[in-house]
């Protein structure tokens, strides 16, 4: 067996996949996430965002009446206002969310063959590229018969984790045979992503001395998807209290705030953005900023929070505003991540 097994692939004309894993690797892994535009340009993230606006789990709004409003107002507008956005925050090898992933992918590989669980992984995006169509056909091709379904999301939402779901069965539609599929459906309390959370805001503190509060900013959804039983909110909260208590803070000593509202609709509150503000305003000169709802840093960690949410405390009278980076590809989280899919994955490998 192939050491080390990350596949992303790539169809042939032949309908081949590139890079298929040998014969025997019957179980693989898809790491997913939300995706990124294959370019910071306008004309990138036009395709991009009309295939993330379109999703009826993101948008819960009758198509008919949002079809209108994406085509005739979002879609002129936006795509030019994020790809300055995007070219802000870019990495020389590409979108950061794109990159990291990808090495995440390989250190997960790496971490399973350590497990003396060899298992082939491949990273996918719900939009964009690579696509989970896309590399479902080469695990497929390639021999898999069994797929673990591992997300980039700690928490479940209908928004993101049902969304990947839905991506797959899509998929399934189109297809005879099917290989076996088994979903993780969130990790918000996992023993192992708590902890190498704390480890990182230990080291931070370390380099950087600790502030007088930490800010944990989720991603916002709308407040109605809590109303129809969406158990987001609650597991954001619980993963910040167990964060809370591994770094032994007082209730004053931190705070939970929701970032990325779109609409006028209301979102899960406190907002991040106005919280900042307030606490600049308030007179407390230093905050950590750190966003525990996201495992790889990306435009609404590093230019959301890392740029724009600094310049707003700082306009508001604050000092010292430093943001702590997401797990990405820290030894700590890559362990807990392959001990979480390896617990799914048992009964399957071995």
């Amino acid at each position: 067996m192939r050491e080390n097994t990350v596949m992303r692939f790539r169809p042939e004309p032949s309908g081949l996949p590139l890079n298929a894993s040998p014969a025997g690797e019957d179980t693989g892994i898809l790491w997913c996430n939300l995706g990124s535009p294959d370019a910071p340009a306008a004309r990138a993230l036009r395709g991009y965002l009309a295939q993330f606006l379109s999703d009826p789990r993101v948008i819960e709004i009758a198509p008919a009446l949002w079809r209108p409003i994406l085509h005739g107002i979002i879609l002129r507008v936006r795509p030019a206002r994020s790809a300055a956005k995007y070219a802000d925050i870019w990495m020389p090898e590409g979108a950061p969310l794109k990159v990291w992933s990808a090495r995440q992918a390989q250190r997960l590989s790496e971490a399973m063959q350590a497990r003396g669980a060899p298992v082939p992984v491949c990273e996918a995006m719900r939009y964009g590229n690579p696509a989970i169509a896309d590399q479902l056909d080469g695990l497929k091709a390639s021999g898999v018969r069994r797929v673990l379904v591992l997300q980039g999301y700690p928490q479940y939402s209908g928004a993101t984790t049902a969304s990947v779901i839905d991506a797959v069965n899509a998929w399934c539609r189109k297809v005879r045979v099917l290989p076996e599929f088994r979903f993780v459906n969130d990790y918000h309390d996992d023993p192992g992503y708590i902890g190498a959370l704390a480890q990182s805001v230990r080291r931070h503190w370390e380099r950087k001395g600790r502030a007088t509060v930490l800010v944990m900013s989720f991603h916002g959804i709308p407040a109605r998807a809590i109303a129809l039983g969406d158990p987001y909110e609650a597991q954001c909260r619980r993963t910040a209290q167990l964060l809370a208590g591994q770094l032994e803070l007082s209730e004053s000593q931190y705070k939970v705030t929701f970032q990325s509202r779109f609409g006028r609709t209301q979102w899960l509150q406190p907002y991040t953005e106005p919280t900042l503000r307030a606490l600049g305003a308030a007179g407390v000169e230093h905050i950590d900023v750190m966003c525990p709802g996201f495992v790889a840093d990306c435009l609404e960690t590093l230019e959301e929070i890392a740029m724009h949410g600094r310049s707003a405390f700082m306009e508001a009278g604050g000092k010292l505003c430093n943001y702590i980076p997401c797990l990405n590809d820290d030894p700590a989280w890559i362990d807990a991540l392959a001990a979480i899919a390896q617990r799914h994955l048992a009964g399957w490998n071995g």
